[in-house]
């Protein structure tokens, strides 16, 4: 036989850090709606976004720029928990994918929500719009030091793997951090992800454990150990086809800061304690 899923552990008992469910509007006390915005200008680095019943839908719009004309074509709308950039022309700044990059647009750090280890919620309903993809990342600040830039990937979903089973991208990236390998993986997990599902990841001491509607998918013994913000992204891959606007639904955010992040239950339901998450 068998042995039964992994479960994931429940979430703490106490209030989460971060609990936003955006029925009160998007807040700028807890998100910055805007993609890496040193590195381009504000109003192609603006995200398109409407707040809806159920949470807030990212939108790409017939209309939206790219979001640099050297990654053209390539259009996105973000939410993140922060920002951080050197002096205006310098390569200090968040999440440098590219050796070229050069501080576009003088962008006053901001710390919102910046954790060194702790646990995310994410449930969201990915697009199926052609040419598509959905994003959740934590990155690495930069703040304290440029090597302090991996990136734990908690999903990447491209529009056309979306069906009763979708297949997705996890794992850890390690960028300009010596101290990572980059791990990422394709999933399956047998959720149609156009639909309301959670994500969940739990990170520190050395280990990141990934998981999906309760249930682990991934368990990667290495961890970013400083500052990471949080990215939520809609992007829109290609030239422009289809119909428009294109959109994502965030329905829910929730985070810990800290070490009460729980301890993976074994199959059984014991406490599994040689796992310090």
């Amino acid at each position: 036989m068998s042995n039964p899923p992994e479960r994931l552990p429940a979430a703490p008992t106490r209030q989460p850090d971060l609990d936003d469910d955006f029925r009160a509007g998007l807040s700028a006390e807890r998100w910055i709606a805007s993609y890496l915005p040193q590195w381009t200008t504000a109003e192609r680095a603006r995200a398109h976004y409407e707040v809806v019943a159920d949470g807030v839908a990212l939108r790409i719009d017939a209309d939206q720029p790219d979001w640099r004309l050297e990654d053209a074509p390539l259009r996105v709308s973000n939410l993140q928990t922060g920002v951080y950039a050197g002096p205006l022309g310098s390569a200090l700044g968040t999440h440098r994918h590219r050796p070229d990059l050069r501080v576009r647009t003088e962008t006053p750090p901001r710390l919102l929500f910046a954790p060194s280890r702790g646990r995310v919620e994410i449930t969201v309903s990915a697009t199926r719009d052609a040419d598509c993809m959905v994003a959740a990342w934590l990155v690495g600040t930069e703040h304290r030091s440029p090597t302090e830039s991996g990136e734990i990937c908690i999903f990447e979903i491209d529009s056309d793997a979306i069906g009763e089973t979708t297949v997705a991208r996890t794992g850890v990236k390690a960028h300009h951090d010596p101290h990572l390998t980059t791990d990422v993986a394709e999933v399956a997990i047998p959720v149609n992800a156009s639909t309301p599902h959670t994500w969940t990841v739990i990170w520190g001491e050395g280990e990141t454990v990934i998981g999906c509607e309760g249930l682990v998918l991934r368990r990667i013994a290495q961890a970013p150990d400083y500052p990471l913000f949080l990215m939520i992204d809609l992007f829109e891959i290609g030239p422009r086809g289809g119909s428009y606007p294109k959109s994502a639904t965030i329905h829910r955010v929730r985070a810990w800061d800290g070490d009460d992040r729980g301890r993976p239950s074994s199959p059984g339901g014991r406490s599994a304690a040689h796992v310090t998450v």
